[in-house]
């Protein structure tokens, strides 16, 4: 669920100091110079539990990151979803994403509820701890620490029906509520629920050096 995020959508902190690091580059850093001088060396992310309630044990976890496919996701989310004749459906799908993968998480929910009537959901938002260690290019390296707080979302669909007293929970929509929405597939216009909820999310995400 760890994704990377600009500066401009993240809470940070950060903290320099000398730095003897081996110039390897792990795996999931950048070889490209990036802004003052620095590269980034690594990141890890904070772990963090699920916060939807009520999974059922098949249920389908879809990890959303910032590079996926939109059609590669949804193409085995609805394979599983409905029978392909030769695995059994799962009744729930969960689809998840951090950072910049929000939206793109959002849009999978979107375009799976227009194709798959009668979902019902859940959504959570939350907030995760990503840390990131740069280095500087020059000929005495100075390593730099940054600590971001990044937006993160679950959404679950699920064809057997949900709490509708657990928050965030939709009913499923009418076939007039989705043709209105499908109007406003990209954007927060309108009515369209996840377009205000993104908006929301946004707003908080201030940047703090």
């Amino acid at each position: 669920m760890s994704t990377l995020h600009n500066n401009t959508h993240s809470k940070c902190t950060t903290s320099v100091q000398p730095s003897k690091l081996n110039p390897t580059n792990p795996a999931g850093s950048s070889s490209k110079p990036k802004q003052d001088g620095f590269r980034k060396v690594c990141s890890t992310g904070e772990p963090i539990p699920c916060p939807v309630p009520g999974l059922a044990s098949e249920v389908l976890e879809m990890r959303v990151k910032e590079g996926s496919k939109i059609r590669n996701l949804l193409g085995f989310a609805m394979s599983r979803i409905q029978s392909d004749g030769h695995t059994p459906p799962t009744s729930q799908v969960l689809f998840s994403g951090t950072g910049r993968a929000v939206t793109k998480t959002i849009t999978c929910a979107e375009i799976m509820k227009r194709k798959v009537q009668g979902l019902h959901q859940v959504s959570k938002l939350q907030y995760r701890t990503v840390t990131e260690v740069w280095e500087s290019q020059d000929s005495s390296p100075v390593q730099m620490t940054v600590h971001r707080t990044l937006p993160s979302i679950c959404i679950l669909l699920s064809k057997e029906p949900l709490d509708p007293q657990e928050p965030g929970y939709q009913p499923p929509a009418e076939i007039n509520t989705l043709s209105e929405e499908s109007k406003w597939p990209d954007g927060p216009q309108g009515n369209n629920y996840f377009g205000n909820m993104l908006v929301a999310v946004l707003s908080l995400n201030e940047i703090h050096i």
